[in-house]
């Protein structure tokens, strides 16, 4: 407490990170309260749940859909960083990759719905270097990353598409300004165990708008899939994955626009408009096809 007191009193912009695994309360709470003054805490609940959801084949993930609900009950109790750190690669973990269920295209496409849920997800965001292409071997402080592997169309197309949410990231404070305020986020549908889609919106206090994430966690597509949505009005695709060899489906923000490198199942202009049904218990929705490991992200 004392020890953050003064390294954050005294340098401006400097940022304490605590790696913890307990439940200990208060680790970045205020000193003057009583809490231990980190900025930042490593969420390991999450990770853990995030690791062994991914890991599963997508068949038994009904089975286990509480495991990527569970952390929004306790997310806004401290100021959390989500973690896929150094150690998730190390000690015959597995790369990122060699985690996802499948072969190799299904593995590409885990990951990219799974890295679009980590983006919606509240808390600050870490990856590890080489998490982003798509690094095969685990990390091994004698050697660099397998950069070679760039020379590969899949691991371009993954590291194009983990560019591209971090602009997203950037552009719309939604996704950062309410991390540690519940109003901040908000699920659609955080019970389709059966068909492993999650749906949620993130939104920032005072704006009319937000953006809202639909991510499908199996090979299955849904030719008509219909979502409640939080108003009347226009929903245009931000960036959005989906289906083994997919690469990334542009958005209308020009500045996220990357050039197709596979079949993409992109909806038609990129906007849909909602219509006056119920669907998740709200009067208005949209409908959409979602396909295979759809990640989409649209801002209203």
């Amino acid at each position: 407490r004392h020890l953050n007191s003064l390294i954050l009193g005294r340098n401006r912009g400097v940022v304490t990170i605590a790696e913890e695994s307990t439940a200990w309360p208060g680790v970045t709470g205020r000193p003057e309260e009583g809490g231990l003054g980190f900025s930042l805490k490593w969420n390991m609940g999450w990770m853990n749940d995030f690791l062994e959801y991914m890991k599963l084949d997508p068949l038994f993930r009904k089975g286990d859909h509480h495991k990527l609900t569970f952390s929004t009950t306790y997310c806004f109790s401290e100021r959390y960083i989500l973690v896929l750190s150094h150690d998730e690669v190390v000690h015959l973990k597995c790369a990122m990759l060699s985690k996802m269920p499948g072969l190799a295209g299904d593995k590409f496409a885990n990951l990219k719905a799974g890295y679009t849920f980590m983006l919606g997800h509240p808390g600050k965001k870490l990856l590890f270097m080489g998490q982003d292409f798509g690094q095969k071997r685990e990390w091994n402080e004698t050697r660099e990353i397998d950069w070679f592997l760039l020379a590969e169309e899949e691991h371009r197309s993954l590291q194009n598409y983990v560019r591209a949410l971090f602009k997203l990231y950037q552009k719309y404070p939604a996704l950062y300004c309410t991390d540690y305020d519940d109003r901040g986020f908000e699920w659609i549908n955080a019970d389709d165990s059966n068909r492993s889609i999650y749906s949620f919106i993130r939104k920032s206090p005072g704006s009319k708008g937000g953006l809202l994430f639909v991510v499908n966690f199996t090979p299955m597509s849904h030719d008509d899939f219909r979502i409640g949505v939080p108003g009347p009005g226009r929903y245009t695709l931000a960036l959005g994955t989906g289906g083994p060899g997919a690469a990334l489906i542009m958005g209308t923000d020009s500045a996220l626009a990357y050039p197709p490198e596979g079949k993409e199942a992109a909806l038609p202009g990129f906007t849909v408009r909602s219509e006056h049904k119920v669907c998740n218990g709200r009067p208005d929705s949209i409908v959409f096809r979602l396909p295979p490991y759809g990640a989409y992200i649209f801002k209203y």
